[in-house]
Protein backbone atom coordinates (compact mmCIF):
# COMPACT_ATOMS: atom_id res chain seq x y z
CA UNK A 1 0.00 0.00 0.00
CA UNK A 2 2.80 2.23 1.15
CA UNK A 3 4.84 1.68 -2.01
CA UNK A 4 1.33 2.16 -4.75
CA UNK A 5 0.39 5.23 -2.68
CA UNK A 6 3.70 6.77 -3.05
CA UNK A 7 3.42 6.58 -6.77
CA UNK A 8 -0.11 7.46 -7.20
CA UNK A 9 1.33 10.80 -5.72
CA UNK A 10 4.37 10.65 -8.30
CA UNK A 11 2.70 10.03 -11.11
CA UNK A 12 -0.57 12.64 -10.29
CA UNK A 13 1.73 15.73 -8.91
CA UNK A 14 3.76 18.14 -11.53
CA UNK A 15 7.70 18.26 -11.97
CA UNK A 16 9.79 20.87 -13.06
CA UNK A 17 13.09 21.09 -15.10
CA UNK A 18 15.80 22.77 -13.05
CA UNK A 19 18.98 23.56 -14.82
CA UNK A 20 22.37 24.08 -12.62
CA UNK A 21 25.44 25.79 -13.19
CA UNK A 22 26.92 23.56 -15.60
CA UNK A 23 23.84 23.57 -18.17
CA UNK A 24 22.62 19.97 -16.42
CA UNK A 25 19.57 19.30 -16.73
CA UNK A 26 17.34 17.50 -13.80
CA UNK A 27 13.98 16.97 -12.94
CA UNK A 28 12.36 18.02 -10.02
CA UNK A 29 9.44 16.67 -8.28
CA UNK A 30 6.64 18.63 -7.04
CA UNK A 31 6.80 16.99 -3.53
CA UNK A 32 9.84 15.17 -2.25
CA UNK A 33 9.14 11.56 -2.41
CA UNK A 34 10.86 10.23 0.60
CA UNK A 35 8.92 13.11 2.71
CA UNK A 36 5.90 11.75 1.26
CA UNK A 37 6.62 8.22 2.14
CA UNK A 38 7.21 9.27 5.52
CA UNK A 39 4.05 11.06 5.91
CA UNK A 40 1.71 8.01 4.63
CA UNK A 41 3.97 5.35 6.66
CA UNK A 42 2.70 7.93 9.71
CA UNK A 43 -0.93 8.05 8.88
CA UNK A 44 -0.75 3.85 8.34
CA UNK A 45 0.84 3.58 11.83
CA UNK A 46 -0.62 6.04 14.18
CA UNK A 47 -4.43 6.29 12.55
CA UNK A 48 -7.09 5.10 14.81
CA UNK A 49 -8.53 1.60 13.98
CA UNK A 50 -10.59 1.43 16.70
CA UNK A 51 -14.59 0.13 15.98
CA UNK A 52 -15.27 3.90 15.13
CA UNK A 53 -13.17 4.36 12.46
CA UNK A 54 -12.06 1.14 11.02
CA UNK A 55 -13.58 1.20 7.76
CA UNK A 56 -12.47 5.32 7.43
CA UNK A 57 -9.71 5.17 4.67
CA UNK A 58 -6.50 7.24 5.02
CA UNK A 59 -6.58 9.47 2.29
CA UNK A 60 -4.28 11.33 -0.14
CA UNK A 61 -5.82 14.75 -1.67
CA UNK A 62 -3.88 16.62 -4.10
CA UNK A 63 -4.85 19.95 -5.17
CA UNK A 64 -3.47 22.42 -7.28
CA UNK A 65 -1.37 23.80 -4.73
CA UNK A 66 -1.28 21.51 -1.72
CA UNK A 67 -0.97 17.85 -1.35
CA UNK A 68 -3.12 16.35 1.97
CA UNK A 69 -2.68 13.14 3.92
CA UNK A 70 -5.25 12.76 6.05
CA UNK A 71 -6.24 9.84 8.87
CA UNK A 72 -8.20 9.12 11.13
CA UNK A 73 -7.58 10.17 15.14
CA UNK A 74 -6.24 13.40 16.51
CA UNK A 75 -3.07 13.29 18.52
CA UNK A 76 -2.69 10.90 21.14
CA UNK A 77 -2.07 11.32 23.98
CA UNK A 78 -0.18 14.44 25.59
CA UNK A 79 1.34 15.14 22.52
CA UNK A 80 0.32 18.74 21.10
CA UNK A 81 0.71 20.04 17.73
CA UNK A 82 3.98 22.33 18.31
CA UNK A 83 5.70 19.27 19.75
CA UNK A 84 5.51 17.43 16.70
CA UNK A 85 9.13 15.58 16.03
CA UNK A 86 10.59 17.45 18.79
CA UNK A 87 9.57 14.93 21.66
CA UNK A 88 8.78 11.23 22.08
CA UNK A 89 5.61 10.96 21.52
CA UNK A 90 3.37 8.56 22.72
CA UNK A 91 2.74 5.76 20.32
CA UNK A 92 -1.61 4.48 19.84
CA UNK A 93 -0.45 1.14 18.01
CA UNK A 94 2.65 0.03 19.09
CA UNK A 95 2.54 -3.78 18.29
CA UNK A 96 1.92 -2.09 14.93
CA UNK A 97 5.33 0.30 14.75
CA UNK A 98 6.98 -2.60 16.41
CA UNK A 99 5.69 -5.04 13.85
CA UNK A 100 7.09 -2.56 10.65
CA UNK A 101 10.28 -1.57 12.24
CA UNK A 102 11.36 -5.31 12.96
CA UNK A 103 10.25 -5.80 9.06
CA UNK A 104 12.40 -2.95 7.85
CA UNK A 105 9.15 -0.98 6.59
CA UNK A 106 10.16 1.95 8.54
CA UNK A 107 13.63 2.65 10.22
CA UNK A 108 14.21 4.13 13.39
CA UNK A 109 10.98 5.07 15.27
CA UNK A 110 10.54 8.55 15.80
CA UNK A 111 12.29 9.82 12.89
CA UNK A 112 9.45 10.73 10.30
CA UNK A 113 8.62 13.71 10.92
CA UNK A 114 12.31 15.30 11.56
CA UNK A 115 13.09 13.27 8.14
CA UNK A 116 9.75 15.57 6.28
CA UNK A 117 11.27 18.80 7.47
CA UNK A 118 14.62 17.95 6.24
CA UNK A 119 13.57 16.31 2.77
CA UNK A 120 11.13 19.46 2.34
CA UNK A 121 13.21 22.01 3.54
CA UNK A 122 16.14 20.29 1.22
CA UNK A 123 14.15 20.95 -1.85
CA UNK A 124 13.10 24.10 -1.26
CA UNK A 125 9.72 23.99 0.13
CA UNK A 126 7.56 25.66 2.77
CA UNK A 127 7.91 23.44 5.97
CA UNK A 128 4.25 21.16 6.61
CA UNK A 129 1.48 21.71 7.92
CA UNK A 130 0.41 19.73 10.71
CA UNK A 131 -3.55 19.93 11.89
CA UNK A 132 -6.74 18.52 13.73
CA UNK A 133 -9.87 18.76 11.71
CA UNK A 134 -12.56 17.39 13.28
CA UNK A 135 -11.30 14.40 14.67
CA UNK A 136 -8.79 13.75 11.72
CA UNK A 137 -5.14 14.24 11.41
CA UNK A 138 -4.20 16.14 8.79
CA UNK A 139 -0.56 16.59 6.83
CA UNK A 140 -0.40 19.27 4.40
CA UNK A 141 2.23 19.82 1.64
CA UNK A 142 2.58 23.34 0.00
CA UNK A 143 3.32 23.49 -3.57
CA UNK A 144 5.65 26.01 -5.19
CA UNK A 145 4.97 24.38 -8.64
CA UNK A 146 1.49 25.78 -8.65
CA UNK A 147 3.02 29.64 -8.26
CA UNK A 148 4.20 29.27 -11.72
CA UNK A 149 2.14 27.07 -13.43
CA UNK A 150 -1.54 27.39 -13.61
CA UNK A 151 -2.36 23.72 -13.86
CA UNK A 152 -4.48 21.01 -11.93
CA UNK A 153 -3.52 17.79 -10.72
CA UNK A 154 -5.48 15.40 -12.26
CA UNK A 155 -6.85 11.55 -12.00
CA UNK A 156 -8.83 9.91 -9.45
CA UNK A 157 -7.43 6.65 -8.09
CA UNK A 158 -8.10 4.10 -5.59
CA UNK A 159 -5.20 1.06 -4.05
CA UNK A 160 -6.61 -0.21 -1.38
CA UNK A 161 -10.55 0.15 0.08
CA UNK A 162 -10.33 -0.65 2.93
CA UNK A 163 -7.21 1.48 4.42
CA UNK A 164 -6.22 4.20 1.61
CA UNK A 165 -8.10 6.03 -0.59
CA UNK A 166 -6.50 8.68 -2.79
CA UNK A 167 -8.75 11.36 -4.49
CA UNK A 168 -7.27 14.39 -6.81
CA UNK A 169 -9.59 17.00 -8.08
CA UNK A 170 -9.19 20.82 -8.42
CA UNK A 171 -12.86 21.36 -6.45
CA UNK A 172 -12.10 21.52 -3.14
CA UNK A 173 -15.70 20.75 -1.93
CA UNK A 174 -16.92 18.06 -0.54
CA UNK A 175 -20.10 17.56 -3.35
CA UNK A 176 -17.96 18.12 -6.62
CA UNK A 177 -15.44 15.81 -5.26
CA UNK A 178 -18.00 12.78 -4.90
CA UNK A 179 -19.63 13.71 -8.35
CA UNK A 180 -16.26 13.06 -9.89
CA UNK A 181 -15.91 9.87 -8.10
CA UNK A 182 -19.26 8.18 -8.80
CA UNK A 183 -18.57 8.93 -12.66
CA UNK A 184 -18.65 5.39 -12.56
CA UNK A 185 -21.68 3.96 -10.32
CA UNK A 186 -20.39 3.44 -6.75
CA UNK A 187 -22.24 1.03 -3.82
CA UNK A 188 -22.67 3.36 -0.35
CA UNK A 189 -19.79 1.66 1.04
CA UNK A 190 -17.41 3.02 -1.61
CA UNK A 191 -19.06 6.48 -1.10
CA UNK A 192 -18.61 6.46 2.67
CA UNK A 193 -15.33 5.28 2.49
CA UNK A 194 -14.34 7.80 0.00
CA UNK A 195 -16.09 10.51 2.24
CA UNK A 196 -14.76 9.65 5.43
CA UNK A 197 -17.84 10.49 7.11
CA UNK A 198 -20.04 8.14 9.17
CA UNK A 199 -22.80 5.95 7.49
CA UNK A 200 -25.82 8.48 8.36
CA UNK A 201 -23.76 11.66 7.34
CA UNK A 202 -22.60 10.48 4.06
CA UNK A 203 -25.96 9.41 2.84
CA UNK A 204 -28.50 11.53 4.56
CA UNK A 205 -26.65 14.86 4.55
CA UNK A 206 -24.74 14.60 0.92
CA UNK A 207 -25.42 12.05 -0.97
CA UNK A 208 -29.70 12.84 -0.87
CA UNK A 209 -29.45 16.21 -1.58
CA UNK A 210 -27.83 15.27 -4.68
CA UNK A 211 -30.06 12.56 -5.72
CA UNK A 212 -32.61 15.21 -4.68
CA UNK A 213 -30.63 17.82 -6.83
CA UNK A 214 -31.22 15.54 -9.80
CA UNK A 215 -26.85 15.35 -9.55
CA UNK A 216 -26.83 11.45 -8.58
CA UNK A 217 -29.18 8.67 -9.82
CA UNK A 218 -29.77 5.48 -8.30
CA UNK A 219 -29.25 2.47 -10.66
CA UNK A 220 -32.09 0.57 -8.88
CA UNK A 221 -35.00 3.62 -8.46
CA UNK A 222 -37.32 1.02 -7.60
CA UNK A 223 -35.48 -0.42 -5.14
CA UNK A 224 -33.47 2.34 -3.26
CA UNK A 225 -32.57 0.54 0.16
CA UNK A 226 -31.43 -2.90 -2.29
CA UNK A 227 -27.66 -3.99 -1.54
CA UNK A 228 -27.31 -3.75 -5.57
CA UNK A 229 -27.87 -0.10 -5.51
CA UNK A 230 -25.35 1.43 -6.71
CA UNK A 231 -24.90 5.58 -7.28
CA UNK A 232 -23.80 7.45 -10.36
CA UNK A 233 -23.58 10.88 -11.70
CA UNK A 234 -26.16 12.31 -14.03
Amino acid sequence: MVDEAVDFVNRNSRHSTIIDDKGKRADRDEYPLKAVREAILNALVHRDYSIHSENVPVRLEIYRNRLEIISSGGLYGKLTLDALGKVRPDTRNSALANILELLHVTENRYSGIPTIYHELEKAQLPPPVFSVRHGEFVVTFKSKIAQVYDMPASGVGAVHEEQVQYSSNQADSVEERLLAFCAVPRSRQEIIAFLGFSRYYSMSKIVQPLIDDGKIALTLPDKPKSSKQRYVRK
